[in-house]
């Protein structure tokens, strides 16, 4: 069953690609024209006409939407892993946030939105936490979801789910198209797409020569610091990073974030350690500082050639999400590596 899944996320993949660019070539020929549908994580959702009361699940669907000049038409924000974008921080401050986690159905309700955006099914989903999307839908609030979060990606088994087909920018792409399209801003989904595109190849550039010399492992967090650590899977934004400036992955399940133990990742002896850094408390190693303690006392972690050199990287944990902040991941790890000389 699994090979015949694979087999239809890449297909679906392939068809977000060519969808992405027809979005691109409308967008240039005409303004949207409503009502507007879209296939959205396998449902039809329908827009009367542009949002005028948006409330954003997720950090990185709130940030997309403010980094299209949207923020006015937002009345609520929820799930904050951390800082938002920089340069933002007025407007953020201005729209209300109705949780750091997760916000209750009757809280998002309160804000009456006619729109909800979604940057995880776990959040509004078949089984999600604040709601299933035909619950805002019966009340004629539309749900539209991250495609990140479900185009090749099985969320039917809870928690971070297993990603079947490699995570790609283009999905960031696609939804920045999509809700450019949706609040009739194309003009500003375009600019922001390619200002995104251009960033991620000039990181590759600068150190285009490490291509295929360097190792590494991603640390989200650890539910308990004496227990497994939760590392990033092969097919997630993490993945992604490290392919796209040539760096290979030691951890090769599909699983988004898996538990692997120290002593595996040690004997697998990667070059780096990159080593999520966030506001969120739910675990105590999602401090950066518990995470660099750990790391130089643990009698296995401590030993690692990695840490004894001091190739230990931060990174934003946005960034470690498939998220608009991924670039900025592959950007903060470039120039770790080039600082570090290990790129030549």
């Amino acid at each position: 069953m699994r090979s015949i899944f694979a087999k239809s996320s890449r297909v679906v993949l392939c068809a977000a690609a060519v969808l992405l660019a027809a979005i691109g070539m409308e967008a240039e020929a005409a303004e949207t024209s409503y009502p507007l549908t879209l296939t959205n994580c396998g449902r039809q959702v329908t827009f009367e006409k542009a949002p005028e009361r948006a409330v954003s699940i997720g950090q990185s669907s709130t940030e997309i939407l403010y980094l299209l000049g949207l923020n006015d038409r937002m009345v609520g924000t929820a799930v904050w892993i951390g800082p938002v974008i920089e340069g933002y921080e007025e407007v953020n401050a201005n729209v209300e946030r109705l949780a750091d986690n997760d916000p209750s159905f009757e809280g998002v309700l309160a804000r009456k939105p006619d729109l909800v955006t979604a940057q995880f099914q776990w959040h509004v989903g078949p089984e999600g936490v604040v709601a299933k999307p035909e619950q805002f839908e019966e009340l004629g609030i539309p749900v539209y979801t991250s495609p990140a979060d479900c185009v090749g990606k099985d969320n039917s088994g809870g928690g971070d789910g297993v990603r079947h087909t490699v995570f790609t920018m283009d999905l960031i792409y696609w939804e920045i198209s999509e809700l450019a399209r949706i609040f009739n801003v194309q003009e500003r989904g375009e600019k922001l797409v390619a200002d995104l595109k251009a960033r991620e190849d000039a990181a590759k550039k600068k150190i285009a020569s490490a291509d295929g010399k360097l190792s590494a492992v991603f640390w989200f967090s650890s539910a308990e610091l004496d227990i497994d650590p939760y590392v990033a899977g092969k097919n997630g934004a993490p993945g992604y990073i490290m392919r796209a400036l040539g760096i290979r992955n030691v951890v090769e399940s599909e699983e988004e974030w898996p538990t692997v133990g120290w002593e595996t990742i040690a004997k697998s002896s990667p070059t780096l350690i990159v080593a999520g850094k966030m506001e969120r408390r739910r675990f105590p190693a999602d401090d950066i500082a518990v995470k660099h303690k750990f790391l130089g006392s643990d009698p296995v972690a401590s030993l690692m050639p990695a840490v004894k050199e001091g190739h230990v990287v931060e990174m934003d944990a946005q960034a470690m999400n498939p998220t608009i902040r991924t670039i900025e991941g592959i950007e903060a790890l470039a120039d770790a590596v080039e600082k570090s000389g290990l790129n030549k």
